[in-house]
């Protein structure tokens, strides 16, 4: 899920959300059009997901308008969970027929961490690492490469500094 926040209140939102119980490594402060991508897993349906997760989540700060846009992304096909913090998330739009060639062949380069197929305004969402903003710039061109791709929106993560109580991991 991907949430927009009122400027300068994203500390907020990130405190609500660990408030929650959401783990701070299900969480990720982006520099992007969207500014924290929360993950859920574990999750058996659509309804557990509504229930559980979007409806606590969108109504964070719904008083001081803390969040201005949610993003809903459901994952249609999996791919590994993430073994270490990403650089960055790609989100790819793909030729229909090419989603799950797009997913499995970005599976088979060595800096990308995760790949799902999703519905939403995008196909598939992918998570990389890095060593620099060079490096990203290599790995996001040759996922630009891949037959099939249609279009790509880059979100470098941030580090998300811990506040003054403890995180949550």
């Amino acid at each position: 899920m991907g949430l927009s926040c009122k400027a300068g209140l994203y500390t907020e939102v990130l405190m609500k959300l660990l408030d929650l119980g959401i783990f701070h490594r299900d969480i990720f402060l982006l520099f992007g059009p969207v500014d924290i991508l929360v993950r859920f897993s574990g999750l058996k349906s659509l309804d557990e997901f509504i229930e559980k997760s979007f409806n606590r989540v969108r109504m964070i700060g719904a008083e001081e308008d803390l969040i201005t846009k949610t993003l809903s992304l459901v994952v249609i096909s999996e791919g590994p969970l993430l073994s270490e913090k990403p650089f960055a998330f790609i989100f790819l739009n793909t030729q229909p027929k090419n989603l799950e060639n797009v997913r499995k062949t970005l599976l088979n380069i060595p800096e990308v961490l995760s790949a799902d197929s999703v519905f939403g305004p995008f196909d598939v969402i992918c998570s990389v690492k890095a060593n620099d903003q060079i490096d990203l710039e290599r790995i996001v061109s040759n996922i630009q490469k891949i037959p099939g791709s249609v279009s790509s929106m880059t979100s470098i993560v941030a580090s998300i500094s811990p506040p003054a109580r403890d995180f949550r991991y």
